[in-house]
This record gives structure tokens, C-alpha cells and sequence, in this order.
């Protein structure tokens, strides 16, 4: 194993760091992004996580649309809120009718809205032009995606695809959320995001795990399952290690955990 060191290392532009819950995923997305913007490239991170602590971490309300971190030159923070872009995707359906239609209309339209589908599709909607905006692309160096924990993430990855089929044999016009609206209008971005995603020159997936035997095995299974979805550049982060134990407790630790990385899959 080599030491992971974003100045080193040969990133490609964006890169994706997913794992189990509590790993570091934040933690080595934060630190990469802050290395990379210190040694003077232009930075985007993003965190995809309903439950982001993005905030907490900068200190300071953050939007879908990036905000500048004085403190560290070069760098952009952005969060997307699912809520809001559910409700930002709901008005953009009902918007153009509003005072065209009777109110009852609307309000059928609204509730046609509601459901869960909404906001995996404002969601992954979000995602996908963020993915394949041209402006972000000129703009920054790295975009950096903080993403949720590893079940989480290989729903949003698959989205794109998913939903670009289904437009594909989709013949009635119909989702779970009535009509299409306008989804079709999408349906280049998702086959851009898909192939962003596959592309090894662009794309590169970061799975950070533990060295513990739970977390190792389930890095195992994302990495199977991601290059199922063809996202073949991955790299694994192993966070946490006990490099030098001082006491007996940390020695215990500390062979419980070269045991684990004794153990793990060679690839």
C-alpha cells in the first residue's frame, strides 16, 4: 500500500468518495479538497449526503450553488439539499400553469408530486447537471464529491442510467409521479452523466473503508457492484490505520488491524 497524498497522486478531475457510514468520508474528501485548493488548483466540493455535515464542517450555511471559503483561497463549497430541490423541481412542473389552469388542476398536479419519486428525481436531476455543467467543468480544476453512505450512492449512480432507459422503452408518458414532465428534455444530460462516470481519464471512485474485516467486505461489494455500473477507475482509502502503537490497548488494535489488511481481497 502507498500512502494517499492528493499532491502526489494522479487525480483525474472529479472524483467521488463514497464507503460505509463513519469511514471518513468527509473527513478525507474535506482534506483533499483543502490540499488540492492550497497548492493552488480551483475546487468544487460537493456533498450528495441527505444527512451532509458539510456545514458543520466549514462552519457556515451552504447552497446548491457553491459558496466561497474565504479561509481557504480556491476553494467552493456546495450542498444539495433534497428537500429543496424537490420543491425547486415541483414549481418548475406546476409553475408554467399557474392562472392557466383551475386551482383544482394545480392542486392535482401538486399532489401528482408529493410522493418519494420527486425528490430521488429532483435529486438526481441536481446531480446530473452538476455533473455535466460545462461552466463548473471550465471553472474548477477538481470537483470533488462528498457522497452518502455506500447504498445510498450506488442508487444515485444508478439513476442516471436507469431513468435513460426508461425514457428509452417508456411509451405511455407515465412515471410513478403521473407525467413525465418533461424528463425526456433530460434525457442527453443523463447519457452525458453516464458516460462522465465511465470515462477513467475523468472519473475516478475513492472507496474509503477501515482496516477492519465489516468495513473491508463491504468496500468489496460497492467496488463489485460499481464496476457493474462501469466505473472501472477506483481506488481504495483505508482510513485509520495505527501506524505506530504506544501501549498495549493500541498494539491490540494495531494487530487486529494488520490482521484485517492481511486478509483483504486483492482487488
Amino acid at each position: 500500500m502507498e500512502q494517499y497524498s492528493p499532491s502526489t497522486n494522479d487525480l483525474t478531475k472529479y472524483l467521488f468518495f463514497t464507503g460505509k457510514g463513519g469511514v471518513g468520508k468527509t473527513s478525507t474528501a474535506c482534506a483533499t479538497a483543502v490540499s488540492l485548493a492550497d497548492s493552488g488548483k480551483r475546487v468544487m466540493l460537493v456533498s450528495t449526503d441527505p444527512a451532509s455535515n458539510l456545514q458543520d464542517v466549514f462552519g457556515r450555511e451552504l447552497t446548491n450553488k457553491g459558496t466561497t471559503i474565504e479561509e481557504v483561497p480556491g476553494l467552493h463549497v456546495a450542498n444539495f439539499d433534497p428537500v429543496t430541490a424537490a420543491q425547486e423541481y415541483m414549481e418548475s412542473v406546476v409553475g408554467p400553469y399557474r392562472g392557466l389552469l383551475p386551482e383544482s388542476a394545480i392542486a392535482n398536479m401538486e399532489e401528482q408530486l408529493m410522493g418519494s419519486c420527486t425528490v430521488e428525481i429532483a435529486s438526481f436531476n441536481e446531480f446530473s447537471d452538476f455533473l455535466t455543467n460545462p461552466e463548473v467543468e471550465q471553472n474548477f480544476d477538481y470537483i470533488i464529491f462528498d457522497t452518502a453512505p455506500t447504498g445510498h450512492t450506488l442508487r444515485m449512480l444508478q439513476l442516471p442510467s436507469a431513468w435513460n432507459n426508461f425514457l428509452d422503452e417508456n411509451t405511455t408518458g407515465v412515471s410513478c409521479m403521473g407525467q413525465l414532465s418533461g424528463l425526456a428534455d433530460k434525457k442527453e444530460c443523463y447519457e452525458r452523466a453516464v458516460q462522465t462516470l465511465a470515462d477513467k481519464n475523468k472519473t475516478t471512485l475513492l472507496l474509503v473503508t477501515r482496516p477492519q474485516e465489516g468495513p473491508i467486505m463491504e468496500a468489496e461489494r460497492a467496488s463489485n457492484e460499481l464496476k457493474e455500473l462501469g466505473v472501472l477507475n477506483q481506488r481504495l482509502i483505508v482510513n485509520g490505520v495505527l501506524e505506530k502503537p504506544t501501549d498495549a490497548v493500541s498494539q491490540k488494535f494495531a494487530d487486529e488491524q494488520q490482521e484485517a489488511l492481511t486478509n483483504m481481497p486483492a482487488s
